[in-house]
């Protein structure tokens, strides 16, 4: 009866690592995206606004990424 407890205590103080699969995914989409357009065109991005928000995103997505291995690694 214990040992179905701490078994069960156990399973609930693991974190779930749906949080890294869903960003990791994301990144992994946005990562295919910026290079399918960027072979399509030599001018992507187009101005600097543009380039400021590809970068922004990007980095955003990195550091997301790597938050989630953190939060579920501790």
């Amino acid at each position: 009866m214990v040992n179905a407890f701490l078994v069960l205590a156990a399973e609930e103080a693991e974190k779930s690592e749906t949080i890294f699969f869903v960003i990791g995914c994301l990144f992994a989409a946005w990562a295919i995206l910026i290079g399918t357009l960027g072979m399509r065109s030599e001018t992507f991005p187009k101005d600097r606004g543009a380039t400021t928000a590809v970068i922004g995103v990007s980095v955003l997505l990195a550091v997301a990424t790597g938050a989630a291995i953190i939060y579920v690694s501790n």
